[in-house]
């Protein structure tokens, strides 16, 4: 083999050793992050709020197998008294999808109060729901619920915003093990984007503050 290439692949190699312990050492800050702050439904401190991460809604308004895993476990935590407020918050940049009002429609059918559900209309990843949960929504405590892979990012998400969080992990949909295994790799290269989001304080759409989950709260 020439020096030239052997050079060139040596490069390579290191580039790509530093890379894997670039995103090893991220991974575990925010494992570090989240750790004692995860929890089941019987354990989970309570919280005056839970906030349920959107994902993909059926054009029905039905929400993906994922997406109901979630809701149904927030319901779980406010059946439990663990929670009084469910704050939903999801995509609807689309004038014909709406991630936020399928899930409020769905907690509703499943007997939650509508009062008690609060839908925020642009939650477009899991850094601006946080950050709108404080900034728009006035929420300093909370309970995040999303599935089990993405609750130690969604958690260290909240919590280096300024919101006092704990999470609930979702498994229902664990047996779909291909669609959970592809979820548990993407998340390697989401705690680089958190990294980027928190640190450059990158801003999200916000706009007026809302006094919906503080009325919530007190009916």
């Amino acid at each position: 083999m020439p020096k030239a290439l052997r050079r060139i692949l040596g490069a390579c190699l290191g580039m790509a050793v530093v890379g894997v312990v670039f995103v090893v050492v991220i991974e575990s800050a925010v494992t570090a992050c989240a750790k004692g702050r995860t929890h089941g439904v019987a354990d989970v401190p309570e919280r005056p709020v839970a906030l349920v991460l959107g994902a993909q809604i059926y054009p029905d308004g039905t929400p993906s197998p994922f997406l109901k895993g979630r809701l149904d476990l927030a319901a779980d935590l406010y059946e439990a008294g663990k929670v009084s407020v469910i704050l939903v918050s999801g995509d609807n940049r689309q004038e014909h999808y709406n991630e936020p009002d399928g899930m409020r429609n769905y907690l509703i059918r499943k007997g939650i109060p509508a009062s008690k559900v609060v839908a925020d209309y642009a939650g477009f990843d899991t850094y601006d729901s946080c950050v709108r949960a404080k900034r728009i929504f006035g929420v300093d405590q909370l309970t995040v619920v999303t599935q089990e892979y993405h609750l130690p990012r969604a958690v260290a998400t909240c919590t280096m915003v300024g919101v006092d969080s704990t999470g609930v992990g979702d498994v229902s949909v664990k047996r779909q093990s291909r669609t959970w295994y592809q979820g548990e790799v993407r998340e390697w290269m989401a705690n680089i984007k958190m990294v980027w989001d928190v640190g450059t304080r990158r801003e999200p759409t916000l706009g007026p503050r809302e006094t919906s989950v503080q009325e919530a709260l007190e009916s």
